[in-house]
């Protein structure tokens, strides 16, 4: 390695590489091309000996390891990406089994079930919601930037895990023995518009084996067949037959056909499983969770107990049973047009129904489509009652054609719509669940 290197990006996880860098023989520099840190953190790193730089580090002829994310667009060479960085610097520390969950939609939720497949094995978990192991909380709110792997590695030492199940932003590192992609539910832009989502995340492919959704397989990733195990509704090598959904228990039957395992094998099954899974999107996450376990070598009862035993993830789609009101919560700081209409998929058909739409700016990078998420909601039937709550929904109002109401106050739109005898109430607001508390 260059004796010499170069962080871009200590918005994203840079800050705690730089302190890792430092710990080798070698002059560290950083450069906080966001200007997002904090006095505190500038004092940390120089107590590291990372000096900071800006573009004239280029410039000024200097040459050094540089490490960027993938999402950046710099206008100079980069040797090594966030990923790859996690991996030079854990590759020799991971010594148990590895999962890494990657996609647009549903990371969050595939991990927590995934935990419940192998709490036999004491998993450490690292998600948007935190550090998890057992049922301690090691670090809140954690972000999922590469960098943050090696934060959860090692808060999760002295507890003894038996396997490692870390959701990544972007891809995956290599370093697991199946990567998952949910989807790409929209193949959003980065890098300034030169990349896209479903380039960045082709990165989970550096894994042994993938579990991929069907869909974005036969799209993107074709040439990645001999790792790959897909999952979807219809197609795939892990789908589902005879779906009947419930709002708190939803049961199918899961074909297995042709599906690889870690251990060489060929799978070939037929079983029925019972979860939480009040619509299509949530049995694709759990299809996702089936074929990641399955590639693991994990037991069919394995995977049967352990998802009869998820009930839904605080923080993005819970029941809650109150009076003659059902309230479904839809609360997820990446709550984009996409996820508005899956949402909605939840209450069409069902009695006496209201949508409240909400939340916030500024929660995720990336912002929605107001004009977008304004048609989804102008096009619901004139029987599903709409109010609308709220920063976003204040700017979405005067966009939309059909009746609603407005209240500024989310814990005002519940309790309006238990006061009109809406017997289902779809809430979908963006927000860090620890933002909101609205009753």
């Amino acid at each position: 390695m260059q004796d010499k290197v170069l962080i871009v990006d200590t918005t994203h996880g840079g800050v705690k590489l730089a302190t890792e860098f430092s710990k080798l023989n070698c002059e560290v520099y950083a450069w906080d091309i966001y200007h997002t840190l904090s006095e505190e953190q500038k004092k940390q790193l120089q107590i590291e000996n990372v000096k900071l730089v800006d573009e004239s580090f280029f410039l000024g002829g200097n040459k050094a390891l540089v490490v960027a994310p993938i999402h950046s667009n710099l206008k100079y060479s980069v040797d090594m990406t966030h990923h790859d960085a996690v991996v030079y610097l854990l590759k020799e520390e991971i010594k148990i089994p590895m999962i890494e969950v990657t996609g647009v939609k549903g990371k969050t939720t595939v991990v927590h079930m995934l935990r419940e497949i192998f709490k036999d094995t004491n998993p450490l978990i690292l998600t948007s919601l935190g550090v998890e192991i057992k049922d301690k909380l090691l670090e809140r709110n954690i972000s999922i930037t590469p960098a943050s792997i090696i934060t959860a590695w090692e808060l999760g030492q002295k507890y003894n895990p038996g396997i490692y199940i870390w959701e990544t932003s972007l891809g995956g590192t290599g370093l697991a023995q199946v990567g998952v992609l949910t989807n790409i539910a929209e193949d959003y832009s980065i890098a300034s518009g030169t990349k896209t989502a479903s380039q960045a995340k082709e990165q989970i492919f550096k894994d042994e084996l993938v579990a991929c959704d069907y869909d974005s397989y036969q799209k993107y990733y074709t040439q990645h067949e001999k790792k790959t195990n897909t999952f979807g509704l219809t197609e795939g090598n892990v789908k589902a037959r005879d779906i009947k959904y419930g709002l708190t228990k939803t049961s199918f039957r899961v074909e297995v056909q042709g599906l690889k395992t870690v251990s060489g094998e060929i799978l070939d099954d037929n079983f029925e499983v019972i979860t939480f899974a009040p619509a299509p999107y949530h049995v694709e996450n759990v299809l996702s969770t089936i074929c990641a376990s399955l590639t693991c070598g994990k037991s069919v009862e394995s995977v049967k107990s352990g998802l009869e035993n998820f009930h839904g993830l605080k923080g993005r789609t819970t029941i809650k049973h109150e009076g003659n009101t059902t309230l479904i919560e839809e609360i997820n700081p990446g709550i984009n047009v996409t996820a508005v209409k899956r949402a909605i998929g939840m209450v069409e058909h069902l009695p006496r129904s209201a949508v409240i739409f909400g939340g916030q700016y500024g929660v995720t990078c990336e912002e929605i489509d107001e004009e977008s998420v304004s048609r989804v909601l102008d096009e619901l039937s004139m029987d599903i009652g709409l109010i609308l709550t709220d920063e976003l929904g204040a700017s979405v109002k005067d966009r939309i054609t059909r009746n609603l109401n407005y209240w500024e106050e989310c814990n005002d739109a519940v309790e309006y719509a238990r006061a009109k005898g809406y017997q289902n109430v779809l809430l979908i607001y963006r927000s860090n669940l620890l933002d909101l508390e609205y009753r």
